[in-house]
């Protein structure tokens, strides 16, 4: 982090945020450059711990969309999600929702109306699962790993 970096701005709203959606098309059957260089910035969480030894990243859940012109939507999901998981975000089921035209070239999100229905149901059930979860860990938050 150098002068000009936005980035610890950003890691602040993180770390006062109890949901982080990460949000990436599919490229090349593939997250973003963009997102990938935010998880690689959110990756410093890791050594990152609250004074009782909790790594900062515990206790907050977090969740992918993903849209595009690709397929590959879940395989973009399972990458992402991993990441958020090994930094240490509770990743829920059905934590994330997609759209994608299929494979090749066509319209994008906002110049058709093709499948909207079905995002928009699972967008629900995300921002559900994430809500819940983050309510619970409220309630019954992860202690911090062994010593």
């Amino acid at each position: 982090m150098g002068s000009g970096d936005e980035w610890p701005a950003i890691h602040a709203e993180v770390l006062a945020s109890d949901i982080l959606v990460i949000a990436t098309p599919t490229w090349l059957g593939q997250p973003s450059s963009v997102s990938k260089v935010v998880l690689e910035r959110l990756d410093a969480m890791i050594s990152e711990t609250h004074d009782d030894g909790t790594p900062v990243a515990y206790n907050k859940v977090a969740g992918v969309v993903v849209t595009g012109n690709e397929d590959g939507a879940h395989h973009v999901i399972a990458e992402v999600a991993g990441a958020l998981g090994d930094i240490g975000f509770t990743v829920p089921g059905q934590a994330w929702t997609y759209w994608n035209m299929g494979p090749g070239p066509g319209p994008s999100y906002t110049e058709t109306d093709h499948k909207h229905d079905w995002s928009a149901k699972t967008g629900r059930t995300m921002a559900s699962n994430l809500v819940a979860v983050a309510r619970a860990l409220r309630v019954q938050p992860i202690p911090a790993p062994p010593g």
